[in-house]
């Protein structure tokens, strides 16, 4: 997630859309609640390693307010992500925060990883050559890194679900290959804890 926070960050003034998938029906079959929470699992193959680093957690994604992502296990780790800031929280205590005041991508990568996690290719296509298909219910869709540092730091994207975003790949260039997997979603205000809200 840090490594696609940079890579964002490098190339987030570079952007140009265009469309070349079936972005409309793809969105069309998306759902857009106010507040999406539920788990993740996210498997991190390291080149030249055999054993993968594993990780679970919880996220939440709240129209107009951002995204809060905590890692559970193996360590405890909460990243929030808000129209002007991102904040890394390790317990308590502030590990690092990037303000949209003095950082001016920081809104920018903010607003891809929202629709990331949302499934809004409206906004990725800004960064991304978007390529998928519908096949009833369900999608799919490859990202393609339009700029060559973008490219090089995360190599490609592909996304697939229905109604919600099920599971995001990243194959990067160094041959790293990160897999999330999203389950018990939930939606509504009930979705969310008091905890999580008052972060975000």
């Amino acid at each position: 997630m840090k490594r696609l926070i940079f890579a964002l960050a490098v190339s987030a003034t570079c952007a140009v859309a265009s469309a070349t998938a079936p972005i409309a029906k793809i969105q069309a079959l998306l759902a857009k609640p106010a507040v999406l929470c539920g788990r993740f699992d996210q498997t991190k193959q390291l080149a030249g390693m055999k054993k993968p680093l594993a990780s679970n957690g919880r996220f939440c994604v709240v129209a107009g307010k951002g995204v809060l992502w905590r890692t559970l296990k193996p360590f405890p780790n909460t990243l929030r992500l808000t129209r002007d800031e991102i904040v890394s929280f390790q317990g308590e205590r502030v590990a690092m925060r990037l303000e949209a005041k003095q950082e001016p991508t920081v809104r920018m990568i903010n607003s891809v990883l929202f629709s990331l996690l949302s499934g809004d290719l409206g906004q990725l296509e800004t960064l991304f050559e978007v390529d998928g298909n519908v096949d009833g219910g369900s999608w799919n869709v490859a990202l393609k890194a339009r700029q060559p540092t973008l490219a090089k730091a995360i190599g490609a994207i592909s996304l697939d679900g229905g109604a919600y975003v099920r599971n995001i790949q990243i194959a990067e260039a160094s041959g790293d290959k990160t897999v999330i997997v999203f389950s018990e979603i939930k939606t509504g205000e009930g979705a969310i804890t008091l905890e999580e809200a008052a972060l975000l």
